[in-house]
């Protein structure tokens, strides 16, 4: 994507009043949607984005510039204009560059580049969805149906002689469907991705998957007023992991931790949470979602264990904020484009599997709330204090799942809530989302088994 000889002039040249380190990121990404309204094409877009950041590590500072011009002295000119901002003697002999290409050697590969289907045949797909979702019940006044891809070719280079080649091509479907009656509209989405290609739609069910948002907004419409208070609180699997990823997960990224405005700095090897709870983020999960061969600074991915029966492990660091914390990248500097400078983010991150059966949790909770599916809503990374709507709950009572309730709440702190979960099932599974930060906004997975919280505030109608 870049000649070697370029390469070594513009790392050079933005290096060459005194920078520690300077490292470029090229990308091509080749992007699509496609989404239709009640089964007609409402919009239809593809292009190509293209373009190189330059990053330099300066005195403990980083300084970033972009460009999409490709063009020889003005990518020197944009080195020469990054350099200025550094004074030194300092010069830096970059090493001998070693070429990796991870299209070949990385896990995930994608069979069926989705370049290659017909639009046709893909809105044909979700024309089927959306006749599936209104047929569920007469109740279902309006569906939007959406497929996206993107084909994001990336070519780092740094000063440390890296000089690494990926591909990385994501699918995502996406299905709303909206129950309305006099006076109330509810809304039920499902939304499953992966990072494949096309043949991801040969391991989804798309007809379920609407039916499955139909009737979460049918039994949302037909439900009463969620009571308010504080009680126990079952949180189901898949996206109920949402709670974990923005309460606490945030609060682990290296960025926050060297900062000081994170309640977990300073505390590896303490007890952050129930012993029951050990806390993942994976980036080698085959073709999952959030999975990556490589980060956005060329370091391979890995498994990183973050919290083991309640003791914090690690953080999620990056090179640069990790020469601050003295500790190894864990793989996990992540950004949108390459209009952004990368950050140490989230990939696949899930509270692994208990040992208690979700039958269990159930049966044991007396009297509680049943969170089958998590909404949006707010956190203050900093205090660990958020604020998520329910998008679909239902009442405990004597053991049972009982009645259907509409407008909970749960807030809380993501440190209490931690250590207030004393129950955790073998169920694990993960759902696919979309997290915005200081990089840009970048395919994660979240995740949990279901578990349960002891107690914690139910924000709802009394």
């Amino acid at each position: 994507m870049l000649d070697k000889n370029l390469a070594n002039e513009i790392l050079t040249e933005a290096t060459s009043k005194g920078a520690d380190f300077a490292e470029l990121f090229i990308e091509n990404n080749d992007k699509a949607n496609i989404s239709l309204i009640n089964g007609k094409i409402n919009s239809s877009l593809s292009g190509l984005e293209f373009g190189v950041g330059l990053r330099v590590f300066y005195n403990g500072k980083t300084i970033y510039a972009y460009t999409n011009d490709f063009n020889r002295d003005n990518l020197l000119k944009m080195a020469s204009e990054v350099s200025k901002a550094t004074k030194g003697d300092k010069k830096i002999t970059i090493l001998d560059f070693d070429k990796k290409d991870y299209k070949q050697i990385g896990i995930h590969k994608a069979k069926v580049v989705p370049t290659t289907i017909q639009k046709t045949k893909i809105v044909e797909m979700l024309k089927n969805a959306s006749d599936t979702a209104f047929a569920y019940d007469s109740l279902i006044t309006e569906t939007i149906a959406s497929y996206t891809h993107s084909i994001q070719d990336i070519c780092i280079i740094n000063t440390k002689g890296l000089f690494v080649e990926d591909r990385r091509v994501r699918t995502r479907f996406s299905i709303d469907s909206v129950a309305s009656n006099e006076t109330e509209k509810q809304t039920g989405s499902v939304r499953p991705g992966a990072l494949m290609g096309f043949e991801f739609y040969d391991t989804v069910d798309l007809s379920e998957c609407a039916r499955e948002a139909s009737r979460s907004a049918v039994t949302m419409l037909k439900a009463t007023p969620c009571p308010s208070g504080k009680m126990p609180v079952v949180i189901d699997n898949g996206f109920g992991g949402v709670i974990f990823h923005e309460a606490c997960g945030h609060g682990l990224e290296a960025i926050g931790i060297a900062r000081g405005n994170s309640v977990f700095a300073g505390k590896i090897g303490q007890k952050v949470a129930s012993e029951k709870v050990t806390a993942i983020d994976d980036g080698t999960m085959l073709n999952k979602w959030g999975s990556i061969n490589i980060d956005d600074e060329g370091t391979e991915t890995q498994k990183t264990i973050l919290i083991e029966n309640g003791i914090l492990k690690s953080y999620l660091v990056d090179n640069f904020y990790g020469e601050k914390l003295n500790m190894q990248s864990t793989g996990s500097c992540r950004r949108e484009s390459y209009k952004y400078a990368p950050v140490p983010r989230m990939r696949n991150t899930f509270i692994a599997n208990g040992n208690d059966k979700k039958e269990d949790i159930i049966k044991n909770t007396e009297k509680g709330i049943y969170a089958k599916y998590m909404g949006g809503g707010s956190v203050n990374t900093a205090t660990g204090e958020f604020n998520f709507a329910v998008q679909e709950a239902y009442l405990i009572e004597n053991g049972k799942i009982t009645t259907p309730v509409r407008g909970a709440t749960l807030i809380g702190k993501g440190e209490e809530v931690l250590k207030d979960i004393d129950m955790v099932s073998d169920n694990l599974s993960l759902a696919e989302g979309v997290c915005g930060a200081s990089s840009g906004s970048v395919p994660t997975c979240v995740g949990q088994p279901m578990l349960r919280v002891s107690k914690i505030t139910v924000g709802g109608r009394s």
